[in-house]
């Protein structure tokens, strides 16, 4: 493979883009991410969203305590570069972490390093024999079983960085043991909250899209989006606490996020959600949120970063 990671200002090749496996970010789980699509257009391959992904990024090392010597013009000029040295990429994680080998909890070397990988996250990695599922066009989601205390006392929930994802990563596999496509997450109150790497909507009988808190959730970029979109076609949303009975009440569900994008819900714990097909609003959206990354809707181009066309 002859992609190249950037690493602190140098395009460094894949396989030289190493770790010590004693480092503290391995170790300890601090390392902080964000992780934004790439998307073919008329004008060229483009980010979706890059500045708002840049920007929780930063918020994620600032809840973390990792201080960054790069600025967000740079970052930004990185991750344009990085997906011009990595044609056909689809996908860019950009990563902060603490590379130095530790023996305490709290690192003495406070040295941040940062990555910006573009790739393709489903050849790129096939090709190193981890097997990936392929994307789905349609979710079965399974809710969580086993409450678990998620409160805010150690790290926030808006924070991206790896130990926030251990139990997440537990739940989901044990979804996927029993047949379901991904894992539905409640809050410490038995409330709806997310899925792992997702957040969710459901529509109302009059249309109205709800999705959990944003105290509850990560604060994803795509759940951002389409809430954009519905405020500007007129479509109210209100962000409020449900039980996961609701859920079977809606009248159709759907998940949001960086590499779902909009992907209707067709059943959850086995039961179907509008008679098992995805709904006119879900579907709707996943439409218009298509032709937003295409580049194709003069409404939304704003949102699109074209790397050919950045300064570098």
């Amino acid at each position: 493979m002859d992609r190249r990671i950037w690493i602190d200002g140098e395009l460094v090749p894949w396989r030289d883009a190493t770790v010590h496996v004693l480092s503290h970010s391995l170790q300890r789980g601090s390392l902080v991410f964000d992780y934004m699509s790439v998307h073919e257009t008329s004008r060229g391959a483009a980010v979706f969203r890059m500045q708002e992904h840049l920007e929780r990024f930063r918020d994620s090392t600032e809840l973390v305590g990792l201080d960054l010597d790069h600025g967000s013009d740079v970052l930004g000029d990185a991750v344009c570069e990085t997906v011009r040295a990595n044609p056909g990429a689809k996908a860019v994680k950009i990563s902060a972490y603490l590379g130095s080998v530790e023996v305490d909890v709290v690192a003495l070397d406070p040295r941040v390093t940062v990555a910006i990988a573009a790739y393709d996250p489903y050849r790129d990695v096939i090709a190193h024999k981890v097997s990936q599922p392929e994307p789905r066009s349609e979710y079965r989601l399974w809710i969580e079983k086993e409450r678990r205390n998620r409160r805010a006392d150690i790290v926030e929930p808006q924070a991206k960085v790896a130990a926030n994802y251990v139990s997440p990563m537990v739940a989901k596999a044990r979804a996927r043991r029993v047949g379901y496509d991904d894992i539905l997450l409640l809050d410490e109150e038995g409330n709806v909250a997310e899925g792992p790497t997702t957040n969710v909507f459901l529509v109302d009988v009059d249309g109205n899209l709800v999705t959990p808190s944003m105290a509850r959730v990560l604060l994803g970029v795509t759940r951002r989006s389409v809430m954009e979109i519905a405020k500007h076609e007129g479509r109210p949303v209100r962000e409020t606490s449900f039980p996961p009975e609701a859920l079977f009440e809606a009248a159709e569900v759907f998940i949001t996020g960086t590499t779902a994008n909009v992907l209707p819900v067709i059943s959850i714990d086995g039961r179907e959600i509008n008679d098992g097909s995805p709904g006119p609003v879900s579907m709707a959206l996943s439409r218009r949120f298509g032709r937003i990354t295409a580049g194709e809707d003069a409404d939304f181009v704003h949102w699109l970063t074209f790397v050919e066309e950045a300064d570098g």
